[in-house]
């Protein structure tokens, strides 16, 4: 156990390459409530968020999610943090209701911004992080074992979710929130219950999982499966200052609505020179030959003459492929799918090549 933003979280129940394992071919269980959970309701949610997220929810369905950032404009353009914003079924009174997805070490200062800018009538925001927990089931044995504590009707509903949608459900006799997303790069759930009832649900779904191949995981586990599957990370890949377009990350910045018209929000000046004006280096995946992993900050170096063409920002051996891999921003021109290239390991050099993202891709597609 180790002490993350302030929650005590395990980095490993066992081994993490059995837990990372595990996940790829069976189940794992990931307890996730470090992360922020916000909700915003009002007549105004929809046009507040839509002010000040750089993606598009004006026009977002009930049931729907999106990945965005956070973003301030300071002269510039500085990334509070990336977070996953959803429409759930309105209020009695007809207003939306929206909910944001925080990660743990930013959501005081995600908080300390949104309240600042609250208006002085018509919008709402409950952080809601400590009422509640978050659970989240990963891998191609995920929605059996969860929707086998449901009754029929919620069963086929959850089953039903495609890709960052939402429902909401019981599960072990629980209400819960439900959402077809994840961090690993398999198929699965996320589930927010009451804080009262998280231990009741936790270990149902443990009991129904074991004997399938489930098991729960730590920290560890889960860098290394989003590492294979290619997902930044915020402090690593996603930092205050980064390009997200040169991270490849393009998809969570709407700098238009969908009528074409130029949307306003907080840094889109700024993020709309990035797009124009692409920086000189770029997201890349690098695959190693050996099992000796770079680690974050690592120079990457060009063979030969040992110039230095960027830099590691995360890095770990991959238990599904058998060898290191890992993600960096380097020099557009060495960044070309299968150029050779060289990672400080320690006082020596590993050889590396530029590999296409993400590393791992599940077999079956998700419904």
């Amino acid at each position: 156990m180790v002490d993350f933003a302030g929650w005590s979280m395990p980095v490993q129940y066992g081994s993490i390459i059995e837990e990372h394992l595990a996940t790829r071919s069976a189940a794992g269980m990931f307890d996730v409530s470090h992360m922020g959970r916000l909700d915003v309701g009002g007549p105004g949610a929809l046009d507040w968020l839509e002010s000040l997220l750089t993606r598009c929810v004006s026009d977002i369905d009930v049931g729907r999610c999106r990945y965005t950032l956070v973003t301030t404009d300071d002269g510039g353009v500085t990334i509070l943090d990336d977070a996953l914003v959803g429409r759930v079924p309105d209020a009695a009174d007809g207003s939306p209701r929206m909910t944001l997805v925080v990660n743990a070490s930013n959501r005081g200062r995600v908080v300390s911004w949104l309240r600042g800018r609250l208006p002085a009538a018509g919008v709402a925001l409950a952080d809601r992080t400590a009422a509640t927990a978050m659970i989240a089931v990963q891998g191609p044995a995920a929605l059996e074992v969860v929707t086998g504590l449901c009754g029929a009707d919620d069963a086929a509903r959850i089953t039903g979710l495609g890709t960052y949608r939402s429902t909401s459900a019981s599960v072990a006799g629980v209400p819960t929130a439900v959402s077809r997303t994840g961090y690993t790069g398999e198929d699965g759930v996320e589930l927010v219950v009451p804080e009262a009832d998280a231990v009741t649900v936790w270990e149902a779904i443990l009991a129904a999982g074991g004997p399938r191949g489930l098991r729960p995981c730590g920290l560890g586990a889960r860098d290394t499966l989003r590492l294979e599957a290619g997902m930044p990370l915020y402090g690593h890949e996603l930092t205050a200052n980064a390009d997200p377009f040169a991270l490849g990350l393009g998809l969570a910045v709407n700098l238009e609505s969908p009528q074409g018209v130029a949307r306003p929000f907080p840094g889109a000046a700024a993020l709309r020179r990035m797009r124009d004006t692409p920086g000189g280096r770029v997201r890349v995946g690098l695959a190693g030959t050996s099992k000796r992993a770079a680690r974050e900050a690592a120079a990457v170096l060009r063979p030969g003459d040992g110039r230095p063409v960027g830099v590691v920002s995360s890095g770990s051996f991959s238990p599904s492929l058998g060898h290191a891999v890992a993600m960096a921003m380097v020099d557009r021109d060495v960044a070309a799918s299968g150029t050779a290239l060289e990672v400080a390991v320690r006082d020596a050099r590993e050889a590396v090549r530029v590999a296409p993202l993400p590393f791992y891709r599940r077999q079956a597609p998700r419904k």
